[in-house]
């Protein structure tokens, strides 16, 4: 099957703001668009706002004068359902509510023909729920789209356990036709991005009870070392505490309270305060006029060591040991029970990258007093930041000598509570180990799981590929590691992950 023709008309259910971003995308297409929703006039002040988008665009020179015309008058304001009898397809983007969605089917079965395909922009609900309300359940499937939708490229298409082959491949090949990125999935809860980023709210929220790390800290620490885009506490505060607690909630209750999912109480206690993010003026920080800046925490400037001795081999660190002026020590190891193949010795004081354990532990183990664990970053060599913890026994002297060697290379540092596993380098391995179960699952294939996550949700490398980086074997270490700590099985170890670090391969085989 191919795409859709340009001259099949395509209704969209929903003006709300994703309905609207989906008749924009579809009318730049080349479709003639109707534009349906129950809500008095929702429909033509919709259709009214997507013309002057359009004609912004123009004046912003982003678009072709003839081009932004020709797709406002594509997109047509209806009245009734009944007027869509005419289209090949339908894309529903109401309520995000099981009933209301299978009773629009079902209104839609008796008004369209057999061939129009019934695309639902669902974000979590089950595909194979709601195509049971069908009389052909065959041609339901799902449609994934991303807010903003005229941004964002991503499109999940999701298969029902009834969606016809044929179906899923002409939405899959008519989401690609109108520019966007789309990717298979296999209707569970939360498809790939929903489910997979889970860890990335999860994690923070944690460190967040733990009292291991102040919000604005946390969200510097992912952004500057780790790469995403945005830290948790500010997309939560984006996205609304609301909605995420919800989406968190559903998927919980959906894979049957598995801990991996539980919701926090700390965001059931902002719900139920009211405090949303954005949109109520107050989340983990204060907007609105006025409102103060969130300002992470940084060690003041001390002075730097005389010099830092590399011991062994630093592996995805190496660069960090170059780029603070590391020479090689002329011994081959560091200590046993420091847990790592390297590490970097300032006088009597070890820094080293987390491996799951605390720097506590870490020190015990090794039998050393002075230990500094410095956090997981998406590129040593050119971060801005970086987190640290010490051990509880670290001397005020041996955590200085760190701190001040650090500095010297020009990472800002931010302490953290001696908390397992950091801020990044926790969040990678379990959104790599919820990636990797996904893949295990046939939700859908790795490769296009690490192309949903870059572009779904702008992630700075997809999931598994950050884990054939770090290696299959080394998170294993830390996954084990977090598990030992916390005595939870939240922290369970995905059969791929496993299976690869024994075969020593990537878990993406296609690079």
């Amino acid at each position: 099957m191919a795409a859709l023709p340009r001259d099949t008309s395509v209704a969209v259910i929903g003006a709300g703001a994703m309905g609207a971003g989906i008749a924009q995308v579809a009318a730049l297409a080349g479709h003639r668009v109707l534009l349906f929703d129950t809500r008095m006039g929702a429909a033509d002040d919709a259709r009214d706002k997507l013309v002057s988008t359009l004609a912004m665009l123009r004046d912003k020179g982003k678009l072709d004068a003839t081009a932004a015309a020709a797709a406002g008058e594509r997109i047509v304001a209806v009245h009734a359902l009944g007027d869509c009898v005419s289209t090949g397809l339908v894309v529903e983007a109401i309520v995000e509510d099981l009933a209301a969605k299978r009773k629009l089917i079902a209104e839609l079965d008796v008004i369209v023909s057999e061939a129009t395909i019934l695309a639902t922009n669902t974000s979590s609900l089950s595909i194979t729920a709601l195509a049971a309300g069908s009389r052909h359940p065959a041609r339901v499937v799902g449609m994934h789209f991303f807010n903003p939708v005229p941004l964002m490229p991503l499109v999940e298409v999701v298969r029902g356990l009834a969606t016809a082959d044929d179906v899923a491949t002409t939405v899959f090949d008519t989401a690609r036709a109108w520019g966007k990125t789309p990717v298979y999935a296999r209707s569970t809860p939360g498809f790939i991005v929903n489910r997979c980023a889970r860890p990335f709210y999860a994690e923070a929220l944690r460190l967040l009870g733990e009292r291991a790390v102040d919000p604005a800290t946390l969200d510097a620490v992912m952004r500057e070392a780790g790469g995403f885009r945005m830290g948790p506490c500010e997309l939560m505060d984006l996205v609304g505490h609301d909605v995420n607690f919800a989406v968190t909630s559903s998927v919980y209750a959906a894979m049957f309270d598995d801990p991996r999912y539980r919701p926090s109480v700390i965001q059931r206690e902002m719900v139920a305060g009211g405090r949303l993010g954005r949109k109520s003026g107050q989340g983990f920080y204060r907007y609105g006029e006025g409102a103060p800046a969130p300002v992470p925490a940084t060690e003041a400037a001390v002075p730097a060591p005389a010099s830092v001795a590399a011991h062994g081999d630093l592996g995805p660190a190496a660069a960090l040991a170059a780029r603070i002026g590391a020479v090689a020590a002329t011994e081959s190891t560091p200590p046993s029970g420091l847990g790592a193949a390297g590490a970097l010795a300032i006088g009597d004081a070890w820094l080293v990258m987390g491996d799951g354990r605390t720097a506590t532990a870490r020190a015990a183990a090794a039998g050393v007093r002075d230990v500094v664990v410095f956090d997981l970053a998406l590129d040593y060599a050119t971060c801005r930041r970086i987190a640290v913890a010490r051990a509880d026994t670290c001397s005020d002297a041996g955590y200085a000598a760190a701190v001040g060697a650090l500095q010297a290379g020009g990472f800002a540092v931010s302490r953290l509570d001696d908390v397992a596993g950091l801020a990044v380098l926790r969040t990678v391995a379990m959104l790599a180990n919820e990636a990797a179960d996904a893949a295990v699952e046939g939700i859908a294939t790795a490769a296009d799981i690490d192309i949903a996550m870059q572009k779904g949700v702008n992630y700075p490398r997809g999931p598994l590929a950050w884990a054939d980086a770090l290696g299959a074997r080394f998170l294993c270490t830390v996954l084990a590691n977090l598990a030992a700590h916390y005595g939870e099985d939240r922290y369970r170890l995905s059969p791929l992950i496993a299976r690869r670090a024994q075969a020593g391969m990537p878990l993406v085989e296609s690079r």
